[in-house]
């Protein structure tokens, strides 16, 4: 996994300070639990006499102190990151690096605390995203040192306002949605409905907002798309929302939001985001839905015949099954044979309103590995399909991925 990593330092978050970087991964050294032993020994109480013991490998640059199980609390991280910074001989000559999981929610948390404790740099994730319950979001501990300067007087290079741009790309780009209430970057992040807090953020927006959308990059346009809109409004549309498309790829979005707008009134950033991110995920897919037509009803069972494009050749199919959903799927398994597992189906609304787009994930487990994939459409069964295939899409590209190494060995 790919952590995102900056380095915090004692001094004033602008200009920039002229000897702060970001220490290159392939020279950091993980010291838990490789030397786990030297490490205990230097937090004995009382201290060890000897100075032989030096966990530090000749060269290293970065330390990096993980908390891999998420099991610590933040007093404690500080004092065990104090402590052994003061007893580590020569560590002047290295940058300590906190890398801390979310098992009790409390990886942000320790990731600051490590940093009062003198670490200077943070392995964080867009999003969290991380084994298990994950690992500190960069987001938030990038806003918490923003907002909460006072106390955590330190500075970093991050531009907070491409961070709703850059979690939305992680999120595209791993099928796996940002929860409505995520900090930060969550639908309802700067959302309120409670009606004192509605009155009191339209009396003074600081009352119940103690960071303005803007500086994550959020941003609130009255330019709704329809029908009727041309190639300027929409080309403008994608550059304010941080979208530089080829000719090609513009051309294919227009069309696309053209044949969206027939089927529901008003296009919201949230479609055009959906449908851009889906064009360029689906690019290189080898199998792409051509037609699906569905019959269901009270009375089953649910019939679903399909046509989809598998590497240029057309093939149609017809199936059944418990429920519309099934169908569908029983239709995909038979063009395309396969023993994939399905272990994951969401179905989430894009925006608000009844002809709003269906927004569906899907995941697929085959061979210990598995594979999500995220589409979205006006028609739930559509997009269910096209997620679907989408998953598979990226089985069938590993396969091709892993078949030169197997005839090489």
């Amino acid at each position: 996994m790919t952590y995102f990593r900056f380095v915090t330092a004692p001094a004033v978050r602008y200009p920039p300070a002229p000897s702060s970087r970001v220490y290159q991964f392939q020279k950091s050294l993980a010291v838990w639990p490789t030397a786990a032993k030297p490490v205990l020994a230097l937090l004995a109480s009382p201290p060890p006499k000897s100075t032989a013991i030096n966990p530090l490998v000749p060269g290293a640059t970065t330390v990096n102190i993980p908390d891999t199980v998420g099991y610590t609390v933040p007093e404690e991280y500080t004092s065990f990151m104090r402590t052994l910074i003061e007893r580590v001989p020569n560590s002047d000559k290295a940058v300590f690096s906190v890398h801390c999981h979310n098992d009790l929610g409390m990886a942000v948390a320790n990731s600051l605390a490590g940093i009062a404790g003198g670490a200077r740099q943070i392995e964080c994730t867009v999003n969290g995203i991380g084994e298990r319950a994950g690992n500190a979001a960069l987001e938030e501990v990038v806003m918490a040192i923003n907002v909460r300067n006072d106390k955590f007087p330190w500075w970093n290079k991050i531009d907070t306002t491409m961070l709703t741009r850059a979690s939305k790309l992680v999120s595209a780009a791993t099928s796996f949605p940002v929860q409505y209430n995520k900090a930060i970057v969550g639908r309802n992040a700067f959302a309120h409905e409670s009606g004192i807090h509605q009155d009191g953020v339209l009396k003074d927006a600081s009352t119940y907002e103690i960071m303005r959308p803007e500086m994550v990059g959020l941003k609130k346009s009255s330019l709704v798309l329809g029908k009727h809109s041309g190639r300027h409004a929409f080309v403008h549309k994608l550059e304010e929302m941080g979208y530089k498309l080829g000719a090609n790829q513009l051309e294919d979005a227009f069309v696309r939001m053209k044949a969206l707008a027939d089927r529901k009134k008003d296009i919201y950033d949230e479609d055009i985001e959906a449908l851009v991110d889906q064009e360029i995920a689906a690019s290189h897919d080898r199998i792409k839905l051509t037609s699906l037509t569905v019959i269901a009803g009270t009375h089953g069972p649910q019939r679903a015949t399909m046509k989809l494009d598998i590497d240029g050749q057309i093939k149609i199919e017809e199936a059944e099954g418990n429920g519309p959903v099934d169908a569908v799927f029983n239709c995909i398994k038979a063009l395309v044979p396969h023993e994939a597992k399905l272990e994951l189906f969401q179905v989430h609304a894009v925006t608000e309103g009844t002809d709003a787009q269906a927004e569906v994930s899907v995941r697929l487990a085959h061979e210990g590995r598995s594979m999500t994939s995220k589409a979205s459409d006006p028609d739930t069964l559509v997009a269910s399909a096209k997620a679907y295939l989408g998953a598979l899409n990226k089985i069938v590209m590993k396969q091709q991925r892993d078949r030169p190494a197997a005839v090489a060995s």
